[in-house]
């Protein structure tokens, strides 16, 4: 039982085709259910066993039967049971689905609002398309520290948990990235310059993206609910335990510390961008640095994941001192000096240090009473 995202391809084209959007007829393991729960057996055949077969079936066909429990939002171990994620692997439909929004976006014009209607109702349309892959981020995510497991039984068909194997993570860790690059989160100029502030009787909502610029739209504020989406979940303080863990087990696979890491390589330490773009990169600078100590100030976290936390924000607070120097940008240095004393705040008392927090995106599960 789902509601299922609608499934969208890509013509030869390069066109958006919605031929398929959604399944018809009855899904796969409805079919084992029905078999299972109401199949009438003749006296000469044991049930249990017939049962047992039908399930035994299904599971060396690939079915795998797992739940809510499995597809927990943000913290998911499984990367095969995730709400709303189609195709075969999480990290190729976040590849997909990256293409799809690109394509959606670039064709974002007028043409999106009726004639007589007001111009900024356009941003209603755009808060979809611009998060399109927001639940995707989600099951990719549980591809890093992830586990393919099944709920086994002794006698069972269902093989044992293992580890997500070392190259997938990190490709996993690289799509993600790239969905807080400047070119990912940047709005595109031709929206921008339609996008009138909120006409008289539109009201700002919470269906709409939460910003800095009162009712002029936020291009900066959009940029950091979404790179939010993704750094919070890179940043999970159960995947951290898991990937210490993990990595403890098995050093073939990620650890935490290669994750952050990465993170920081991608954001701060990345070449800076001019313009809006640099903008944009700070803005997921900050996202990043306020997770980094989130989770180092988390009393969910594990000790050595706010051990490891701790250490990366030393560390980053030694480069951007180490960066000032050389910093020729007013801008820039600013950035520079205010991160560097967030970053002296926290560790002079984390759990007293007032956490700033990123702006929330606007509802996107179906919402129930």
């Amino acid at each position: 039982m789902d509601y299922p995202h609608p499934r969208i391809k890509i013509t030869a084209s390069g066109e958006i085709d919605l031929s398929d959007a959604y399944a018809v007829g009855m899904g796969e393991w409805d079919k084992v259910d029905i078999a299972y729960g109401y199949q009438h057996f003749p006296d000469s055949v044991d049930e249990a066993a017939a049962l047992k077969t039908i399930l035994d079936n299904a599971f060396n066909r690939g079915l795998i039967n797992l739940t809510n429990q499995d597809a927990a939002p943000a913290g998911g171990v499984h990367p095969l049971s995730n709400d709303w994620d189609n195709g075969t692997h999480p990290v190729d439909e976040l590849v997909h689905k990256m293409k799809v929004r690109d394509i959606a976006l670039k064709n974002f014009s007028k043409k999106k609002v009726r004639y007589g209607e007001a111009m900024a109702t356009l941003e209603e349309i755009l808060v979809p398309v611009y998060l399109f892959h927001r639940y995707q981020i989600e099951a990719a995510a549980s591809v890093i520290g992830g586990l393919y497991y099944n709920h086994t039984i002794r006698g069972g068909v269902q093989s044992d948990p293992k580890f997500v194997p070392a190259a997938e993570q990190r490709r996993a860790l690289s799509e993600l990235l790239k969905t807080i690059s400047p070119e990912a989160l940047a709005v595109p100029e031709n929206v921008l310059k339609i996008l009138p502030p909120r006409a008289p009787g539109l009201r700002q909502t919470r269906e709409l993206f939460p910003g800095y610029t009162g009712i002029a739209f936020d291009p900066l504020g959009a940029a950091e609910t979404a790179a939010a989406m993704t750094v919070s979940n890179l940043l999970h303080p159960e995947r951290a335990a898991r990937l210490i863990q993990y990595h403890a087990r098995n050093p073939e696979l990620p650890d935490f510390q290669e994750i952050v890491d990465e993170l920081l390589t991608f954001t701060f330490k990345a070449p800076v961008r001019p313009g809006l773009e640099g903008e944009i990169q700070r803005v997921v600078n900050y996202v990043t640095l306020y997770n980094l100590m989130g989770l180092g100030g988390s009393t969910q976290a594990a000790p050595q994941v706010k051990a490891v936390t701790l250490l990366k924000l030393e560390g980053l607070k030694s480069w951007l001192q180490g960066q000032m120097p050389k910093t020729r940008d007013a801008n820039l240095k600013a950035h520079f000096v205010f991160a560097i004393a967030q970053i002296e705040l926290f560790q002079d008392d984390p759990s007293e240090f007032q956490l700033p927090q990123s702006l929330s995106p606007p509802p996107g599960a179906p919402i129930g009473n």
